[in-house]
């Protein structure tokens, strides 16, 4: 079965990456219904004891299909690329609570046959069931994912797009669509997405709505979201999960770079395998974002890490410099798109 995204000139214009922290937080509820599927479970077991202090936990689990399904409005399309999650609630709460029973229907039923005892015995009051789930995202994200997950989570996503940025600019719709999973193809105007879902072959004109893609941490390939008034959508996995869950320690750097640089210098080139902002180099290093930033701006300087903003963050990387002074311990690494 495939999906046919018909895109026209203006719509592959308006084709835009967005980086949703809501969309990160409810895919997140699958960690706790679906443990040992995604590749940084380690990260997750650090926080089990915040999450399941939660009074809502039993609330976000059933919110969770057995087939890892989650209701649509819970997820809704960034506007902008960078959204603030309370801004993307804020849409979640006000969803039409008339509209409820059927999202939570076409959520469940077609898989489980029933809706969780939880969603059920709420049903027959859809506005105080949707301020409810809003409420218990609200806590789960104060609590549970904001305070140390989501700054990590965040460089990661980030670092993601500006990758996939550089691969449209050297080689174009046909490379990045490719890039992003290997069940996308780009066609004469046509993305068409390999698929083990949905009920037969799809055919989609996106008609000016444009095209969101969002990377995730949270997806096992690409996933797509339609809707006959909706921005048509791609969710596919992103790069860079091992720095989700990795080893706090950094790697080591050759000694003849160490005396050539310092140490910190030389511990700094060797993290900078993929673009990663200032806190998340601070947290592998043990030390302070300060401390990080001075070396940043003497590598920078020297021409040995490449910087670009995106969003509020700045992501450095190593430059082709810098993988020459490393050598052969140096690991592939993805650099950022020109200064």
């Amino acid at each position: 079965m495939v999906l046919r995204f018909r895109l026209g000139l203006a719509d592959l214009a308006a084709t835009y990456f967005a980086c949703s922290p809501l969309q990160e937080a409810v895919l997140s509820l699958r960690m706790w219904t679906h443990p040992g599927q995604y590749p940084h479970g380690a990260a997750f077991e650090a926080m089990r004891p915040a999450f399941e202090a939660l009074p809502q936990a039993p609330l976000l689990r059933a919110l969770v299909a057995s087939n890892k399904y989650v209701p649509d409005f819970l997820t809704p399309r960034p506007t902008v690329p960078f959204p603030e999650f309370r801004a993307e609630l804020a849409v979640v709460r006000a969803f039409d609570p008339a509209r409820l029973a059927e999202e939570l229907a076409v959520t469940f039923l077609p898989h489980d046959r029933v809706l969780p005892p939880l969603l059920a015995e709420r049903a027959d009051r859809p506005a105080a069931l949707v301020a409810e789930v809003a409420d218990a995202l609200q806590a789960y994200w104060t609590h549970v994912l904001e305070p140390a997950w989501w700054p990590r989570a965040r460089s990661v996503l980030r670092a993601d797009i500006v990758h996939r940025s550089r691969v449209l600019a050297e080689r174009g719709a046909a490379g990045l669509f490719a890039d992003l999973d290997h069940r996308l193809h780009w066609s004469d105007g046509v993305l068409t997405i390999d698929r083990d879902w949905g009920d037969g072959d799809l055919d989609v004109a996106v008609d000016r709505r444009g095209l969101a893609l969002l990377p995730t941490c949270f997806a096992r390939g690409a996933l797509t979201a339609i809707g006959p008034d909706l921005t048509p959508s791609i969710t596919y996995l992103t790069r860079g999960q091992g720095n989700l869950s990795g080893p706090p320690d950094p790697p080591p750097a050759p000694h003849a770079l160490e005396q050539l640089l310092g140490t910190p210098k030389a511990r700094l080139l060797a993290l900078l395998q993929e673009p990663t902002a200032t806190t998340e180099l601070a947290r592998r290093l043990g030390v302070t974002p300060g401390a990080v930033s001075q070396h940043l701006a003497v590598l920078h300087a020297t021409r040995l890490v490449t910087r670009a903003r995106h969003g509020r963050l700045v992501l450095y990387a190593r430059s082709p410099l810098a993988d020459q002074l490393l050598g052969p311990w140096a690991e592939p690494r993805q650099g950022l798109p020109s200064e």
